[in-house]
């Protein structure tokens, strides 16, 4: 029996322009898109209509499993909250993010990774999950282990994803000492001795394993046809790099030099929407607005907070005159879709994916009224 939705009286966000009209979908598939209003159908009120997000790199699930320091919470439970949340910040396809690659500070033990990735199938098949949750690996090619935990997904369909991240002291993100201080000795509370043996063991690590690792799991990926992503690159021999390894997702660069040449290769350059909404990186690199301007900003990721995502085109729409809102959705939407090889959404197009927002905006944040995954309501 066909199930046939009609939402008129809408501002439709397409890819490259918004129109007052009404959208049709019948069994889970967009039907049709009419710059007119239907007789028939629901009235959005004058409400925006986008395509459903789609996320490409959170590590909020993990905060929701280790809500404290050595706590673990029931993986199915901590799944759907995380799940619940994303929904409703207008999120309808997330990549979870789950590292890699072990260290005797990080507070994971092995094979927990693998325990979540399996809890999160067992939601899937046991209709659980609001939204579409997928699975970026975080892969820290410094630990001399990533090999083997990569090796734990290897017959895992959930991976579309994976991230190529060396977080030693001199490298990428942390290019000065200054920097990784205040990341891991300040905030970690670590004496003078304990942050002085933490920084060797980490350069040697990296000294050691980074580039073989990197190779391998570049590797392994073009074989099995998943998105390869580079993480915190900031010289043109970090992006010469990574154009070698196939990469289609340059994620969080760190100088304006690496994100415009990551752009011009072709890469999808991302960076975090909380550093929009706050106005600039937490960790004092460079500001994602700031790359907006330059035209080299493809995708933006929540990160850390969800709701982030559906607010910072709109704050890059008011900020930018010239960026409009249709192409600052595209960086939460069309743009990630297509980087990741998700053809079947992301856009307000007949025959795309029924993943749909209602966002009601007269000024300031954004309220999420509604939220449909092919054609169901799940928020």
């Amino acid at each position: 029996m066909t199930s046939e939705t009609i939402l008129t009286n809408a501002r439709l966000v397409l890819e490259d322009r918004i129109v007052e009209g009404s959208l049709v979908v019948r069994d889970g598939v967009i039907a049709e898109v009419a710059d007119s209003r239907s007789a028939a159908g629901v009235d959005m009120d004058g409400d925006y209509i986008l395509p459903g997000l789609v996320e490409l790199h959170t590590d909020h699930l993990e905060s929701h499993y280790s809500p404290r320091p050595g706590v673990r919470w029931n993986a199915i439970s901590a799944i759907q909250s995380h799940d619940a949340q994303i929904a409703s910040s207008g999120i309808t396809t997330v990549f979870d993010c789950l590292r890699l690659g072990s260290d005797e500070d990080d507070g994971f033990r092995v094979g927990e990774m693998r325990a979540i990735a399996d809890a999160l199938a067992q939601a899937r098949a046991e209709n659980r999950l609001r939204a579409d949750h997928l699975i970026h690996l975080r892969c820290e090619v410094s630990a001399a282990d990533v090999l083997d935990h990569f090796a734990d997904f290897k017959t895992d369909g959930q991976v579309r994803l994976a991230s190529l991240m060396d977080h030693a002291p001199g490298q990428r993100q942390f290019q000065t000492m200054e920097q990784y201080t205040l990341y891991y000795k300040t905030k970690r509370g670590l004496s003078d001795e304990a942050f002085a043996h933490f920084v060797t063991r980490r350069q040697e690590s990296s000294a050691q394993y980074s580039d073989t690792h990197r190779k391998a799991i570049a590797s392994a990926c073009a074989e099995r046809g998943i998105t390869v992503a580079s993480h915190d690159d900031a010289t043109l021999d970090h992006v010469e790099e990574a154009i070698g390894f196939g990469v289609r997702l340059a994620e969080f660069p760190t100088s304006i030099e690496a994100a415009q040449a990551s752009h011009k290769a072709g890469m999808s350059v991302l960076m975090g929407a909380p550093n929009v909404v706050r106005g600039g990186s937490h960790s004092g690199n460079i500001a994602a607005t700031d790359l907006a301007r330059a035209g080299v900003l493809d995708v933006l990721s929540s990160d850390y907070i969800p709701f982030s995502l559906i607010h910072a085109p709109f704050v890059l729409a008011d900020a930018i005159d010239e960026l409009d809102l249709a192409s600052a959705i595209r960086l939460v939407t069309a743009t990630p879709a297509k980087t990741v090889g998700l053809d079947d959404r992301g856009s307000l197009a007949a025959g795309k994916r029924a993943d749909l927002v209602r966002v009601r905006r007269e000024s300031g944040v954004p309220v999420v009224r509604a939220v449909w995954r092919q054609g169901e309501r799940v928020a």
